[in-house]
């Protein structure tokens, strides 16, 4: 399994950067179109529930336009099970800068379900007081989406 696991490792930091290189074709093509949850707290334009990967599709867009300079540090990933049923925890932290010019950390983690290389079930936690406040200095810099509903589905 040792082996299984550093290649599931190595998948999930190229799917974090991905995410910060603005490749979400890339990063939904290691999601599956089956049984797909995916929760993101707080009360802001980036939380909610999504169950489709074209609204998964449309919440990662929108995470690149309202942080648009978004980066990762993915600290830690433990990977645990085996291809048909594995859990990976990823530990990372956040940064970019607001277009105020503020800094913007947030640390957290992933955990996500995969099923024969498919991610299918992820549970995002971080900060949501940090996500909420960010988003909000980020609307009142013009970015409307960092004010608009969430994308459920």
């Amino acid at each position: 399994m040792l082996i299984y696991s550093s290649i599931v490792e190595k998948l999930v930091r190229k799917t974090f950067l991905a995410v910060q290189n603005h490749n979400y074709e890339e990063v939904l093509k290691g999601v599956s179109s089956n049984n797909l949850t995916h929760r993101f707290a707080g009360p802001n334009s980036l939380g909610g529930i999504r169950h489709d990967k074209e609204a998964l599709g449309r919440w990662f867009k929108r995470v690149g336009t309202v942080l648009p300079n978004l980066k990762f540090e993915v600290t830690s990933v433990l990977v645990q099970g085996g291809p048909w049923n594995t859990t990976v925890i990823a530990r990372w932290v956040a940064t970019c800068n607001l277009e105020n010019g503020e800094p913007y950390v947030n640390p957290g983690i992933h955990v996500i379900k995969l099923r024969w290389g498919k991610a299918y079930d992820f549970d995002v936690y971080e900060d949501t007081f940090a996500v909420t406040a960010g988003l909000e200095k980020q609307a009142k810099s013009g970015i409307a989406e960092a004010s608009a509903p969430q994308i459920v589905s």
